[in-house]
C-alpha cells in the first residue's frame, strides 16, 4: 500500500507547485514483475501474489469486464477496449475500494443496474477519457476521489453527490459542462479540497462550492466576471486559475482578489487592461497575454515599509501593452520577494 499511497501524494504535491506544474492524469501504477498469480484470480488478469487484493487487468486488448473474485480491493482496468459494464461483474466485489476505468470505450447507456452502485465501500473512481454523457450512479458515499476528465459530461444532476461527506478531489475537466448544468452540485461536499471544471462551458465560476476548498481550477472556459465576495466564500482557497476565459476589468469587483488565504492566481490569457487588487500575502500571479497598459503597483502593495511589501515571488506580465520600464520607483520595495518578473 505504501507504493500506492505514495502515487497519491506526489499528485497532490505537483499539482500545487505552480503554473505549468500539472499533474500526470495516469498516475496508476502498472502490475509488477511477478509471474505467480493468484488461483482465483481472473484468466485475463495478474493477482500478484505479493499483492493479493490487486487485480490487474489494464493493457490487455479487453472488450469486457471479467468477473472479478472476492477479495479484489483494487481493480485496475484501464487502457483497453472496454464498451460496457454487465450486470454480475462486481457481485463478489463487496470489498473493492479502487476501480479504475480510464481510457475505455464506456458509453453512459451501457452501465447496467446492479453494477457500480453496488460498491458500497468504493474509494476511488477514476472514469476519464470515455464516452460517458452523464455521471454514472448512484455512487458510493464512501468516495474520497472522483475522476471524469474528457468524457463528453453534459449533464450533473445536483443529487449525483449528495452525502459524499468524504470526497476531497474532483476532476471534470474537459467535458460539455455549463454553469447551469453543474449549480447545486457541490453543496454538500463537507471534504472537497480540489475541484478542477476547466476545459467546459462556464460562464461563472460554480456556485454552492464548499468552504473546505483548496485549489479550483476553470482555466479554459467562457467566464467573464467573478461574483463580488466569491473569494470571502471559500476561506482555505490557496490556488485559483482561471486562465484562457473572457475576463474584463469591469467583471472584477474592486478587492475580490485580496483574501490573505490565496497563494497562486491565474488570470492569463483574459482582456484585462490593468493589474486587480491583490492581497500581499500572494507569491505567485499569472497576467500573461491580456491588455494591460499601466502598472499598477497600488495594487500590488497599499504602501511599503520595512514590514509591509509583497510577498509575490512570480508576477508574469509578458503579453500585455507594459514594459520593465513602466514600473514605478518604489517597486524594488514592494516587489523585495520577487525572483521572477517577466515582460516581453
Amino acid at each position: 500500500m505504501f507504493a500506492l499511497s505514495f502515487f497519491l501524494l506526489a499528485e497532490m504535491l505537483c499539482q500545487s507547485l505552480g503554473q505549468y506544474d500539472y499533474y500526470d492524469e495516469h498516475y496508476v501504477p502498472s502490475a509488477p514483475l511477478e509471474v505467480l498469480s493468484s488461483p482465483t484470480c481472473a484468466q485475463e488478469c495478474e493477482c500478484p501474489l505479493n499483492f493479493p487484493t490487486a487485480m490487474y487487468c489494464n493493457e490487455r486488448n479487453l472488450k469486457f469486464i471479467p468477473i472479478v473474485p472476492s477479495g479484489i480491493k483494487y481493480l485496475y482496468l484501464q487502457n483497453n477496449h472496454i464498451e460496457e459494464i454487465k450486470a454480475g461483474v462486481f457481485d463478489n466485489a463487496t470489498d473493492l475500494r479502487w476501480l479504475v476505468l480510464d481510457n475505455n470505450n464506456i458509453a453512459s447507456d451501457k452501465i447496467q443496474a446492479g453494477t457500480i452502485d453496488k460498491l458500497s465501500k468504493l474509494e476511488k473512481l477514476l472514469f476519464s477519457y470515455n464516452k460517458l454523457t452523464k455521471p454514472p450512479g448512484p455512487l458510493s458515499k464512501t468516495l474520497d476521489e472522483l475522476k471524469l476528465i474528457s468524457n463528453q459530461l453534459s449533464s450533473f444532476p445536483a443529487s449525483t453527490l449528495s452525502g459524499m461527506e468524504n470526497l476531497t478531489t474532483l476532476h471534470l475537466s474537459k467535458n460539455k459542462l455549463t454553469t447551469e448544468s453543474i449549480t447545486g452540485a457541490f453543496k454538500s461536499l463537507k471534504s472537497l479540497v480540489l475541484l478542477d471544471v476547466s476545459e467546459n462551458k462556464l460562464k461563472k465560476l460554480p456556485s454552492g462550492v464548499p468552504p473546505s476548498l483548496l485549489m479550483l481550477y476553470a482555466d479554459n472556459n467562457e467566464i467573464d466576471s467573478i461574483p463580488n465576495g466569491y473569494l470571502a466564500k471559500l476561506p482555505a482557497l490557496q490556488y485559483l486559475r482561471v486562465s484562457h476565459n473572457k475576463l474584463v476589468d469591469s467583471g472584477i469587483p474592486a478587492g475580490v482578489f485580496n483574501v490573505s488565504s490565496l497563494l497562486e492566481l491565474d488570470l492569463s490569457f483574459n482582456k484585462l487592461k490593468s493589474i486587480p487588487e491583490i492581497n500581499e500575502s500572494l507569491e505567485h500571479l499569472y497576467l500573461q497575454v491580456n491588455e494591460i497598459n499601466k502598472f499598477d503597483l497600488i495594487n500590488i502593495c497599499k504602501f511599503s515599509s520595512p514590514v509591509n511589501y509583497s510577498r509575490l515571488r512570480t508576477l508574469r506580465l509578458d503579453g500585455n501593452n507594459i514594459k520593465h520600464s513602466s514600473m514605478p520607483d518604489d517597486t524594488v520595495n514592494c516587489l523585495r520577494q520577487a525572483s521572477e518578473i517577466i515582460f516581453d
